[in-house]
């Protein structure tokens, strides 16, 4: 113990987090590969995470705000991005290049929410049967995991091959990327 807080807790919630988060890097490089304000991208990315954890918590309470069933039809959320954006891309695809806004706070938090199914389908659990203190230390480490998750994505999304990529093919890459993991997502239903 350090301080009251069991290591194996901290041990447990770093492992869980990242097999549960693996995918979002590469949603974060390519919303930091789009983004013109680095900020709004950790914003949303800590918004949807947030939601995430609170129905995850509500849901190991028992309280069933969302039940286990209807998680797969928060694909909807990265699949009508997907088809948004691919729109968007195909409507512009003889403009010349503009100035890209990026991904908006609200689109971000809401892929993140949407991919987030299988989060609180790991978290819950373990909240249930986790006393108040270890649900918080849980809680504690998946925030400051989200820090270093997006400080990755940043990292891959700045390295000069990938940005050259993202920037020549991000967006065609984010719409496709988003309509397979609102599928994925959606493909949970059967």
């Amino acid at each position: 113990m350090l301080r009251g807080v069991d290591l194996a807790v901290i041990g447990r919630a770093v492992v869980m987090f990242a097999v549960t988060n693996v995918d979002d890097v590469v949603l974060l490089a390519l919303f930091f590969g789009q983004a013109t304000r680095r900020s709004v991208v950790v914003a949303g990315q800590y918004l949807g995470f947030a939601a995430i954890l609170l129905a995850s918590v509500l849901v190991g309470l028992g309280a069933g705000l969302l039940p286990e069933h209807l998680l797969p039809l928060l694909g909807v959320v990265p699949l009508a991005l997907g088809l948004r954006a691919a729109w968007s891309a195909w409507r512009d695809r003889d403009d010349e290049p503009s100035v890209q806004t990026g991904p908006g706070l609200l689109a971000v938090a809401g892929v993140t929410l949407a991919n987030g199914g299988d989060n609180v389908g790991v978290y819950a659990p373990v909240f249930a049967v986790s006393g108040t203190a270890d649900t918080i230390v849980y809680a504690a480490v998946f925030l400051v995991l989200v820090a270093v998750w997006c400080a990755v994505g940043l990292f891959v999304a700045s390295r000069p091959v990938v940005g050259r990529a993202l920037t020549r093919w991000g967006h065609v890459l984010l719409p496709v990327v988003l309509i397979g993991i609102g599928v994925l997502i959606l493909l949970d239903l059967l």
